[in-house]
């Protein structure tokens, strides 16, 4: 392989340092897909992961367990924003996907809105296709906007 052809080094995008972060949202995909694809809860898999070496950052951790801890509000709200599509139809990189970024613009506060949606829709262009990050980008920018802009409810 010619030095034009070598990788970026590890940590970094396009001759950029990576987000301390990305690295870890990246080990939090590996996980849930690995337990959606399996049928094993994410949490096993993370056991299983530590058992044999694995390194998992603390914040791929709580990615991880908090994606677990919600995914049925996390389906419900993907399913409701995906017009024409079910979350079990969806391919499962992006349903994966998904449902981290779904977790972290409702859950995580230390998380920028923008962050969230950027390093999904990355994610998914580089693990699925060009379609899924157009996709990704529409459904998540559907829930960000409703997450600024609530409706009012009816009391």
């Amino acid at each position: 392989m010619g030095e034009e052809e070598a990788p970026a080094a590890a940590g970094q995008r396009s001759g950029r340092p990576l987000h301390p972060r990305h690295e870890a949202r990246r080990r939090a995909l590996d996980v849930l897909y690995q337990a959606d694809v399996t049928g094993t809860l994410p949490s096993e898999v993370l056991r299983e992961w530590t058992e044999y070496g694995e390194g998992v950052p603390a914040f791929a951790r709580e990615l991880v367990e908090g994606v677990e801890g919600n995914l049925a509000q996390l389906d419900a709200l993907i399913a409701e924003r995906s017009e024409g599509w079910t979350v079990a139809r969806m391919a499962v990189v992006d349903r994966t996907i998904l449902r981290l970024a779904c977790y972290e613009l409702l859950h995580r506060p230390d998380v920028p809105v923008s962050a969230a949606i950027s390093e999904a829709v990355e994610a998914a262009t580089e693990l699925s296709t060009e379609d899924s990050g157009r996709f990704v980008n529409g459904i998540l920018g559907k829930i960000a906007r409703d997450r600024e802009n609530p409706e009012p409810s009816s009391s």
